[in-house]
Order: structure tokens, then sequence, then C-alpha cells
């Protein structure tokens, strides 16, 4: 069986874990104390000699980074996650890269800000919130020609964006989300995935725990 080492509350782990349960694949989670630090210690820095979360250990076979790590689970499973078209495959690596280059940085000031209540400065929310709606403008243009980011089906690029957009819908940002059309439509069918509903902790058995800082110790 696999494990995940990470936290259900990071936004990097919950990106395995959607995957997981999309593929309806058995894992043991184990918990990392982030608040604690566990993520510093001996232990886990040979899992992971970064410190960060999630790792997976598959019979002996570790991988850390979150996007290696949900490529690696749909080819090793067959999880139907990526497209079979070589273009509408490049559309998804793509849509993969703009998540971790454009939303993710930015997110991370508006959610420890308004979500876990941790002080920003003003200008750095004023930037973080210009990047993240302008990004969100580009996703609804995308979104406007299809119903998901890499074409027909939903894929690893949809996975890569719900964690921050689940924690920025309890911001400000929310209004941003809503004003645009096809974000919002894409967001009301991806968040009641039953994968994404698991990741965190909406459905009956599933896994969620506090954490204080979601983004910043994970990758």
């Amino acid at each position: 069986m696999i494990r995940l080492y990470g936290h259900p509350a990071s936004t990097f782990t919950r990106k395995a874990l959607c995957t997981l349960h999309e593929i309806d694949l058995p894992f043991d989670l184990r918990v990392v104390d982030l608040l604690g630090g566990e993520q510093h210690q001996a232990t886990h820095l040979v899992r992971q000699p970064f410190g960060r979360v999630p790792t997976i250990d598959d019979d002996g076979f570790t991988l850390y980074e979150s996007r290696a790590i949900i490529r690696y689970l749909n080819e090793r499973y067959g999880g139907g996650l990526v497209p079979s078209d070589v273009r509408d495959r490049a559309l998804m690596d793509q849509w993969i890269d703009i998540a971790y280059s454009y939303l993710s940085a930015a997110a991370l000031n508006p959610i420890l800000h308004h979500v876990f209540g941790f002080p920003q400065e003003e200008a750095a929310l004023e930037a973080s919130n210009t990047m993240v709606e302008r990004t969100l403008d580009v996703l609804d243009g995308r979104l406007a020609a299809s119903p998901y980011l890499a074409g027909e089906q939903f894929s690893l690029a949809d996975i890569v964006y719900l964690p921050d957009l689940d924690y920025l819908m309890a911001t400000p940002l929310a209004a941003a989300i809503s004003a645009r059309g096809n974000v919002a439509s894409w967001w009301a069918r991806c968040s009641e995935r039953a994968s994404w509903r698991k990741a965190t902790g909406q459905e009956p058995g599933a896994i969620a725990q506090p954490f204080a800082e979601p983004t910043g110790a994970g990758a």
C-alpha cells in the first residue's frame, strides 16, 4: 500500500490526496506535524531533503514534489487523468505550470492573511490580489472554450488548481472567482467531485485536520 507523508490541510498534500481518491487507490496517510517541525527532523529529511510535504513511498520507491507525485500515480496505476491526445497533454502541462508559476505564490499572501490570520503587508496583498485576478482572467478565457483546462476531460491540470481556489473562496477574492462565470462554473463542478470532497474531509471517514500554514511547507 502507498504511504503518503503530508498534512491533510496542506495545499500540496491535497493535490496528492485528490489524485489518490480520483484513481480510487488505497493508501496510508502518515500525518507530518508541520507546526511541531516534524518536517525538519532527520527521519523526514531522509524522505524529503528540503523539509517539505508531500512524499510518497510506493513499495520502497520514494518520490517527492506534488506535481511529480500526481503524474507518477496516474501513469503507474492507470488513473485516466492525462489526456491521450498529444496536444491536450501539452495543454495539461501548460496549465499545471501556470498554476505553479502564477497562482500558487500569489494566493499564499491572501490565504495566510484572511484565512489563517497572519498579518501581511498591504502592498504585498495588493500585488498578490492583482496576480490572482490576472490569472483568473486567463483561466476564464480558457474555460470559455472547454469544460476543463486540458479539454473535455477532468485531468491533473484541474486538480492542481483546486487547493488554492478552495482557500481563496474563504477570502475576499471569492468575489473575483464568482465574477468570472466560466471559472465559477468550473469550480462548482470540480469542487463537488467525490475525490475532492474526500481530500478535504467533506465525505464521511475522510481525514481533515486544522493547520495554520497551508501552503508554505509544501512542494
